[in-house]
């Protein structure tokens, strides 16, 4: 594919990209620390950050929890799942909290992404109630062909362990590094999964809210399986606002970042924004200089490329409209993206079920091929902790387990969907 294709002139350099790419490989908090003197420019955007900073950061020196959750689960509530049920292959991705790694059942030699959680880390970082938020997001999602299924969570006394599917089509972040920019045949079925993803997610008053590349994969044959719930919100009714500062920079709804209550729109403004980088290769706003960034997110009008179709410009245009009220997706939510023109080609039942032969199959070899897995990743030795069963924490005790009353789960075990 040709280079100005992806890069118009009016874009970043090619040395503006790989910088890109290099800083969203870092965790959020991370990305906040490195850019803070960048941000000083930028007084709004500072203290928005440490607000959140703030809240979000625990005393190292305090692990201790509410009494009231003062029982003690054990190594594990489940007492028919333990790490050491797995083999501990692969490190195929990583986070703030623990690492994904694919793992192969003993029992009956099936493969599963099993994402392993430090439970000191979460308290020190007083995460706990989004990881128990992910979990119940999880339960709910089981349902949907492109959200990423849940076969069952437990825990010891040290980590938290979610059994997910295993999907090696690799991240769509990986893809677009690879080639830069996607034809729009093939970013409107993208777009198009994964507005049906969000729209399940609406239908269940859940806000997604951190829509971005690295969270979706594709599967064996092509499709997206949208990935990682630790910053979904549960109980947002179609009128219902919530006003936490969260998300990742690049992706940041205006109202989010003017730290207004916001709702469900949010994940419309970062659709639109995902669309845009598989068109253009780069996210709407995109600065090298942060505080530029949330000044263009704000107040830049939409610079939209020539290249693209009437109706691609049209629909990113109703995406990432600054003002959520006016947005795309406010008065009828999935339902008027379903009806824009740009999604005409696509006959909606046929793909939730699959019936449309995705664009680009990433032709795996079975489980055991990584190629689509980033070396970042796979170049990692696998923790031998990940597989014991410690008997006892001397540095966590019992008030971890306690924390996290209640995430162990065994898929079919419907009293929690309700």
């Amino acid at each position: 594919m040709e280079l100005n294709a992806c890069f118009p002139c009016k874009l970043k350099a090619p040395e503006t990209f790989q910088e890109f790419l290099s800083k969203r490989r870092g965790t959020f908090q991370e990305f906040i620390q490195k850019t803070k003197e960048t941000l000083c420019k930028y007084s709004e955007a500072v203290s928005l950050l440490e607000m959140d900073r703030t809240k979000h950061t625990a005393n190292n020196n305090h692990l201790r929890v509410s009494s009231s959750t003062d029982v003690n689960l054990g190594p594990s509530a489940n007492p028919q799942a333990r790490p050491t049920d797995f083999d501990f292959l692969t490190v195929i991705g990583k986070g703030t909290f623990g690492k994904v790694l694919l793992a192969k059942r003993k029992s009956d030699h099936k493969f599963y992404a099993v994402k392993v959680l430090q439970k000191k880390v979460i308290l020190k970082k007083k995460e706990q109630k989004n990881i128990m938020a992910e979990r119940n997001v999880l339960l709910k999602s089981l349902k949907h062909p492109f959200l990423v299924g849940l076969h069952y969570s437990f825990q010891t006394a040290e980590k938290l362990y979610f059994v997910l599917d295993y999907v090696n089509g690799g991240e769509l972040f990986f893809h677009l590094q690879r080639e830069r920019c996607f034809l729009e045949p093939r970013a409107r079925f993208y777009a198009a999964e994964l507005a049906s993803a969000i729209g399940y997610l609406h239908s269940l008053n859940i806000v997604y809210r951190d829509l971005k590349p690295e969270n979706i994969l594709l599967d064996s044959q092509g499709h997206v399986v949208l990935t990682d719930f630790g910053l979904c919100k549960e109980g947002i009714e179609p009128e219902g606002t919530t006003s936490t500062f969260c998300g990742t920079p690049e992706y940041l709804a205006p109202e989010v970042l003017r730290k207004q209550p916001y709702d469900r729109t949010v994940d419309w403004w970062c659709l639109g924004a995902v669309l845009y980088e598989m068109l253009y290769g780069l996210p709407p706003f995109y600065s090298r200089d942060v505080s530029e960034m949330y000044d263009h997110i704000l107040h830049k009008p939409l610079h939209l490329p020539p290249g693209k179709s009437m109706a691609a410009c049209d629909l990113l245009r109703g995406l990432l409209q600054k003002n959520p009220q006016h947005r795309m997706g406010a008065k009828a939510d999935f339902l008027e993206l379903k009806t824009h023109v740009f999604f005409s080609p696509i006959n909606w039942d046929d793909l939730y079920h699959k019936r449309i032969t995705p664009p680009y199959n990433p032709k795996v070899n079975g489980p055991a091929d990584l190629r689509h897995i980033d070396p970042e990743f796979t170049k990692e030795m696998v923790p031998n902790s990940v597989g014991r069963t410690p008997e006892f924490s001397s540095c966590l005790g019992t008030s971890s387990s306690n924390a996290f009353k209640g995430f162990s789960y065994v898929q079919g075990d419907e009293a929690f969907l309700n």
